[in-house]
């Protein structure tokens, strides 16, 4: 190995980065204390500024050392294809009358399995919220799914009930099955789509390499939690779903979202989609919430920030892992996800050259696994996180009980990639 002083300036930046993301809250905390300043601080405390903030370090330095027309030729060597998609997909995904029509999907089932079965109605939503919730993000994307998984249980859960247990529970299933849940098709679960392009893996292909694995895993998870706590679950009147959303409008939406899938490899066509859709949306506001728009862009910047950090990683990646087994990568993959995002590892992952197909499915397949196991570990979990919060004791989530929650169903996840 002989780095670049540049490459090595990259790395040391992305350790950096890295270590940040473990020290958010103290920034957070550092904008109450000094609230003149908070703008920043707040900024420093969003996990999914982090690599964005640092990649504008290292674009920085790149400028200092060999000047400026250097810096702007490496940042457009970089390719963003990613990053615009997810920006695109999550607005578009997580739109009011999609999530309507999810909604009206689980209400449906709901309904249909406790009177086919003769079940009590609490504890069928209850499974069909942490089962096929988390698959539906296969195709309304996980950040998405995990918006809609997080309202229907603040509803239906987390507003009706003290049990501590109970939440600690669900929020750790909710986590693992949201990770893995998405891996039934190509564009979906950022760790997926960081590399889908480069090793050209579309739908098809990562259905059979993960997909039936991840819906044996989610299914079980789900099944085991409900017999475990349905004693636990709140009961709920449930009510028949107002009509307020018309099906043109949902079709519509529809539409758009599988024009943005279709054209994933071309952000001029699906950014032009993205753009026709913005403007649907403000012509029938009525039918409309806001758009997330912020929270879409700060998951693109995140995947942005580690495209820019990442690209000059490959000097010291290259060789640590072409010495590992597919075994090592995949507990290896499994155990650092915890520690930091997903799309990271699988994203530096893919700048290794020469890799065989059982690396490919060892590094995904871990960084899927692991995704649960704390906030950070997976870009939807801060959302999902976000909207559940309240709920818990003092209005915090402790990192350690929530970590002890995800490791059963890991477990299970595990079981299932490398098993089955």
């Amino acid at each position: 190995m002989n780095p670049t002083t540049i490459q090595i300036i990259a790395t040391c930046l992305f350790a950096v980065a890295v270590l940040h993301t473990f020290s958010t809250s103290i920034f957070q905390n550092l904008a109450h204390k000094h609230p003149n300043h908070a703008g920043l601080f707040h900024l420093l405390g969003e996990v999914e500024a982090v690599f964005g903030f640092w990649a504008l370090v290292l674009v920085l330095s790149i400028g200092l050392m060999v000047g400026g027309e250097e810096s702007v030729k490496y940042l457009e060597s970089r390719n963003y294809t990613e990053p615009l998609f997810v920006f695109a997909i999550m607005v578009v995904a997580a739109s009011k009358p999609v999530l309507v029509f999810a909604e009206y999907l689980v209400h449906y089932i709901t309904v249909m399995v406790s009177k086919l079965f003769r079940l009590p109605h609490h504890v069928v939503n209850y499974f069909v919220t942490l089962s096929l919730v988390p698959l539906l993000g296969s195709f309304i994307t996980e950040p998405a799914a995990m918006t809609l998984a997080a309202l229907l249980l603040k509803d239906k859960v987390f507003s009706k009930t003290s049990d501590v247990k109970l939440m600690y529970w669900t929020i750790g299933i909710l986590f693992v099955n949201i990770s893995i849940g998405g891996s039934l098709t190509s564009f979906a679960a950022p760790p997926i789509l960081m590399v889908a392009n480069a090793w050209a893996w579309d739908s098809l292909t990562v259905f059979k390499l993960l997909g039936a694995k991840a819906i044996i895993a989610v299914f079980v998870n789900a099944a085991l939690v409900t017999l475990l706590l349905h004693r636990d679950i709140p009961n709920f009147e449930i009510k028949k779903l107002e009509e307020a959303m018309p099906v043109s409008v949902q079709v519509i939406h529809l539409l758009f979202l599988s024009g943005v899938v279709i054209f994933a490899h071309h952000p001029v066509v699906f950014i032009a989609l993205l753009l026709f859709f913005m403007g649907y949306t403000h012509a029938y506001s009525k039918y409309q919430s806001p758009l997330l728009l912020k929270e879409s862009l700060m998951v693109a910047f995140f995947l942005a920030g580690l495209v820019v950090l990442g690209g000059l990683q490959q000097w010291w990646l290259q060789p640590v892992l072409e010495g590992m087994s597919a075994t090592w990568v995949y507990f290896g993959a499994t155990a650092l996800t915890a520690v930091t995002d997903n799309a990271a590892l699988t994203y530096l992952g893919s700048l290794v050259q020469g890799t065989t197909d059982e690396f490919k499915y060892a590094l995904v397949a871990g960084a899927l696994t692991g995704g649960g196991l704390t906030v950070i570990a997976n870009a939807p979990n801060p959302a999902g996180m976000a909207i559940l919060r309240d709920h818990f004791p003092e209005g915090s989530v402790s990192a350690l009980y929530l970590f002890l929650a995800a490791m059963p169903p890991t477990l299970i996840a595990i079981l299932a990639f490398q098993f089955l």
